[in-house]
């Protein structure tokens, strides 16, 4: 089981960036997709989820109104849309999977390596 997140990087106050989220060796098109970040010396927020089918979305609201979530139903990948960027979203993203739709994404049943996300002030 390999969920392998990727496409953060630095950017300024205000920026864009989009994470992907590619999940392999197990059924992750049937799975509810997650992001969580963890920042240095914080506890790991859940942001945002999506069910199997992309019927049900769920968004933190430290998040709200920033970043979309999607993915693409039927397939093993999920995206980040994350705007306007703050620099508390410094952080580290990872990606998660459960087999049920639930707002607790730190403890989804599957989670993979993070990547970094700097937002510069």
């Amino acid at each position: 089981v390999q969920l392998q997140a990727s496409g953060g990087g630095v950017v300024p106050a205000g920026g864009s960036l989009t994470l992907s989220c590619v999940g392999s060796g197990f059924r992750s098109d049937y799975y509810t997709l997650g992001w969580f970040r963890q920042a240095p010396g914080k506890e790991r927020e859940g942001l945002s989820a999506i069910s199997a089918s992309g019927k049900h979305i769920y968004y933190a609201d430290s998040v709200k109104g920033r970043f979309t979530i999607s993915r693409d139903i039927g397939k093993h990948r999920a995206y980040l849309q994350m705007n306007n960027l703050k620099p508390e979203d410094t952080a580290v993203y990872y990606c998660a999977a459960d087999g049920r739709f639930s707002e607790s994404i730190v403890g989804y049943d599957y989670r993979g390596q993070g990547t970094q996300v700097t937002v510069s002030s």
